[in-house]
């Protein structure tokens, strides 16, 4: 009996040194979209600016999947998201920071008029940068402690790193479609990443979509809707890009005021569910 119970204690332990390849693939994904990520960096120090944006845009795709492939599989661990923590700020900070100072520089040649602050450009690069790492350690603090406050349900705190990532792109995009002389002055690209840092580290609510839910009237308009932008996507997807950059950019101030009202509802509820004194 003794001999059994051993064997079985081993096998236990045995089982729990075995690894499922389910648990394995969540993180796959994740070194998968932090290596396009370095990657974009060594496109854009050979100026090959298409190249290093899509393959910033494949780790914001990978990124969106990773986590959902983890909940999908109950994968879910400590070390998962410590590595997209990690993998975000080299794919979403330090990749687009890359790319937009790199854009700048083949403009800020020696004899031009931005040529003597080109230091100041690479401030504003490692500014964006930074801010996307705070962003990204605040994000870490907040899944245990972060607003309880249910009108925050469809808002972020602040700009998410993919978002922030895609708008500062922006003026690339747009130059890819139309080749427009002012998305090559190193003002813009530098108002750019000067923004959207401050939009990472701020408080300013953005939307998520992860709990917006479409009324049954508005379904087939919006089934529609989703059609269209796929094939826009597929057909020309620079397009595509710089419609969604742009009206996301349009819904930050909208999702102020949404939320500003939404806050309001909330407390003014809360002002009239208290008991009031006898006088």
């Amino acid at each position: 009996m003794s001999k059994f119970r051993l064997r079985g204690k081993k096998q236990k332990k045995d089982n729990k040194r075995e690894i499922p390849i389910q648990r394995i693939i969540p993180n796959m994904l994740t070194f998968m979209a932090a290596a396009f990520g370095i990657t974009s960096i060594r496109y854009s120090c050979a100026s090959e600016w298409k190249r290093a944006a899509v393959y910033i845009l494949i780790s914001c795709f990978l990124d969106g999947i990773d986590g959902r492939v983890a909940r999908l599989l109950r994968a879910t661990s400590k070390l998962g998201a410590e590595l997209d923590s990690l993998s975000d700020f080299v794919s979403f900070g330090v990749a687009p920071a890359m790319l937009l100072y790199f854009w700048i520089m083949q403009t800020v040649v020696p004899g031009s008029a931005y040529h003597a602050y080109r230091g100041i450009f690479w401030g504003l690069a490692l500014f964006y940068a930074l801010c996307c790492g705070f962003r990204l350690a605040r994000f870490n603090i907040m899944i245990e402690d972060g607003p309880t406050q249910p009108y925050w349900k469809h808002f972020f705190l602040g700009l998410p790193a993919p978002g922030g990532a895609g708008l500062v792109m922006l003026p690339l995009v747009i130059y890819f479609i139309t080749d427009a002389e002012i998305c090559l002055n190193p003002i813009l690209c530098a108002f750019s990443l000067l923004v959207c840092g401050i939009l990472l580290a701020g408080r300013i609510p953005t939307l998520s979509a992860k709990h917006l839910r479409v009324p049954r009237v508005w379904m087939f308009p919006f089934i529609l809707l989703v059609i269209f932008i796929v094939c826009v996507f597929v057909a020309r997807p620079w397009i595509a890009l710089a419609i969604i950059g742009t009206i996301y950019y349009l819904s930050i101030p909208i999702c102020g005021y949404l939320f500003l009202r939404m806050k309001r509802r909330y407390e003014n509820s809360l002002g009239n569910a208290l008991p009031r004194e006898r006088t």
